[in-house]
């Protein structure tokens, strides 16, 4: 089964939900594999002692132009949508931290001026964290344009005989698009603040377009604010956790520590969301 956890806006506790049901999945003696696609801020490996045991890179091939065989006709610049290139009379410069490794550049091409040449983008570690748990984590490098292609790669580590866990990118764009394709369910991690439902509607209708289950968790739970409930109920939405505003688990996250491990009765409580999954996606 993979698990994608993802919410539209970031700090609403994504990485929250994703560690502590993975960690207390796994001390129930679940097979459990934990990935993190948030490529560009990867921070749930913080929660776990991980012995990373491999890393893998994670090339593109970009665009390399001979000048010996190119007649600066331009028509690599005017196919390439990220400007990405640029054509002179004398030479043709390539921007390489502009190019989304499209190849269509290479295809405009008529003369075999352009071949390709790889380039590093990131990283993928594996590893395994306590619980048991199998932890994978993706991260893209500095100054790179998109994560899509890494999380593609990571989410190719996913195993069927396995829970599989996506703590995916915040937000509604690509990188969180090409997360949940492909998955049995999502849990939208929301706020009750006016800007957390706001988004939350934008995370739903992503969800929408795919088809997907969804469930959602309210994470620093207020009952004060009405309007998020008034929301699930009438999209017949249903709520699998609601996690108080709560001192003691503000004081475990600030150390690192997983609520689920210090405050006794959230074990049962991942737990009973888990099977709340299980009952929605049959």
């Amino acid at each position: 089964m993979i698990i994608a956890v993802l919410s539209g806006k970031g700090g609403t506790g994504k990485t929250t939900v994703s560690t502590n049901l993975a960690y207390v999945l796994g001390k129930n003696g679940f097979k459990v594999k934990l990935i993190d696609l948030d490529a560009e801020e990867p921070n749930a490996h913080l929660f776990f002692d991980v012995n990373f045991s491999k890393k893998n890179n994670v090339d593109v091939y970009i665009p390399k132009v001979d000048n010996c065989i190119c007649t600066h006709c331009g028509d690599c610049a005017k196919a390439c949508q990220f400007s990405a290139i640029v054509v002179s009379r004398q030479s043709v410069i390539v921007f390489a931290h502009l190019c989304h490794a499209c190849g269509a550049c290479l295809l405009a091409c008529k003369y075999g001026a352009i071949q390709e040449i790889p380039k590093n983008i990131g990283v993928i570690s594996i590893g395994k964290a306590q619980a048991n748990i199998d932890f994978v984590k993706s991260e893209m490098n500095i100054g790179e344009p998109s994560a899509v292609r890494i999380i593609r790669q990571a989410k190719k580590y996913t195993e069927k005989d396995k829970i599989n866990i996506l703590d995916c990118p915040p937000g509604v764009s690509c990188p969180t698009v090409e997360s949940i394709q492909m998955v049995d369910f999502c849990v939208l991690v929301t706020e009750p603040t006016p800007f957390g439902l706001h988004d939350l509607k934008l995370a739903v209708d992503l969800t929408k377009q795919f088809g997907l289950k969804i469930g959602v968790v309210i994470n620093r739970y207020d009952a004060n604010f009405l309007e998020l409930e008034l929301y699930l109920e009438e999209n017949h939405i249903p709520i699998l956790l609601k996690i108080p505003y709560d001192r003691n688990i503000a004081q475990s996250y600030s150390k690192g520590e997983l609520f689920s491990k210090t405050i006794v009765e959230y074990k049962n409580a991942f737990l009973e969301l888990y099977n709340k999954i299980l009952e929605i996606s049959e």
